[in-house]
């Protein structure tokens, strides 16, 4: 809790101190899309399975073991296509950094330009310009990160690659567990239970997603217990239909 409030303090006050901490702090990423990613999938493919499998009239145990061989290597493959795409961009930034540095040691004058013109874009004109250039330009690394910055629009921290994976790999395995849970433990009815469950999950995924926007948290659970409807509805209609072209 006082982490928390310390948190929240850094956020909202303006007074020097709190602006310097706060600074001080750096870049915060933030791996919510992530994590979101990874449930949201997570929950429509295994119950995806579950619904494709019941249509189609196979017993429970193969619903449980597609769905867990599903978990696995769905839930692996979802992490390492989130690393490879995390990992593109870090490289691509890392590129840039190193064009942008060649280019500064090769035409000094033309990047200084470069840097005029954005500043002067800003509004700056005369002494005051002059003055930023001549202290952006004054340090090599600042030169770079300022080209960075405004010419690419790119961060001056990148997002790490593994964080990003194993956000995706946790939350698909988490919320992709929910819909076998039934089958696990032998409900009543597993199907509606499984469905019941999935839902709650896709609510509940939209709703803390809500928390970082300006959407409504029981719009944004809607939206996403839709979204996610629509899937299972159309993976179960699959197996149905697949069933009784078979018969």
């Amino acid at each position: 809790m006082k982490a928390e409030r310390a948190r929240q303090i850094l956020e909202h006050e303006h007074t020097p101190e709190a602006i310097s901490e706060r600074l001080a702090l750096g870049t915060k990423h933030n791996y919510l899309r992530d994590f979101v990613y990874g449930g949201i999938d997570g929950s429509v493919t295994t119950f995806a399975v579950v619904a494709g499998t019941i249509g189609a009239s196979l017993s429970p145990q193969i619903v449980l073991i597609l769905g867990v061989a599903n978990l696995i290597a769905d839930g692996f493959s979802m992490a390492a296509s989130n690393f490879l795409g995390t990992r593109a961009e870090r490289d691509d930034h890392d590129r840039i950094a190193r064009l942008e540095a060649r280019h500064i040691d090769t035409y000094p004058d033309g990047e200084r330009e470069e840097i005029r013109q954005i500043y002067a874009a800003k509004g700056f004109s005369g002494t005051d310009l002059e003055t930023i250039v001549a202290i952006v330009t004054a340090d090599r690394e600042r030169w770079i990160q300022a080209m960075l910055t405004e010419e690419y629009g790119l961060p001056r921290k990148v997002r790490s690659e593994w964080y990003a994976a194993l956000s995706t790999f946790v939350a698909f395995v988490i919320c992709g567990s929910v819909p076998l849970l039934p089958f696990v433990f032998g409900s009543g009815d597993n199907f509606l239970t499984s469905a019941l469950l999935t839902g709650l999950v896709f609510f509940l995924i939209g709703s803390a997603k809500a928390r970082w926007s300006t959407v409504p948290w029981w719009r944004s659970g809607f939206l996403t217990f839709v979204i996610g409807g629509i899937a299972a509805f159309l993976a179960f209609l699959a197996g149905w239909v697949l069933k009784e072209l078979g018969q």
